[in-house]
């Protein structure tokens, strides 16, 4: 199982980016993949996740309205549409999967089991 994450960058505040999450040795219609952001010196949190199973999404309050991920399947690669970015936006951004659930949990995934590099996202003016 693999994921590698890119699409970083830095962006004024009010803009847009979009990040991909290429996975490889496994296809989207087995497992969750959930998008995560760890700022510095904060937490981990995570953002949104799609279901492989129907494609059902959702999303942290935190960024609920200006962030939509999406999938892929013939590409075999997740997307996160990041709109309205603001500063607290800041951090590096991860993608991951749970091995062996086709579901989520809300917004997270129910374990994570593997993740992708991460990639950089700076919002500044």
């Amino acid at each position: 199982v693999q994921l590698q994450a890119f699409g970083g960058g830095s962006v004024q505040p009010g803009g847009s980016l979009t990040l991909s999450c290429a996975v490889s040795r496994f296809t989207l219609d087995y497992y969750a993949i959930g998008w995560f952001r760890q700022a510095p010196e904060k937490e981990r949190e995570g953002l949104s996740c799609i279901a492989s199973s129907d494609g059902s999404t959702d999303y942290a309050a935190s960024v609920k309205g200006r962030f939509t991920i999406s999938r892929d399947k013939a590409k075999n690669t997740v997307y996160l549409q990041m709109n309205s970015l603001k500063p607290e936006d800041t951090a590096v951004y991860y993608c991951a999967t749970d091995v062996g659930r086709s579901r989520c949990s809300g917004y997270k995934l129910v374990e994570t089991d593997y993740w992708g590099q991460g990639t950089l996202v700076t919002v500044s003016s």
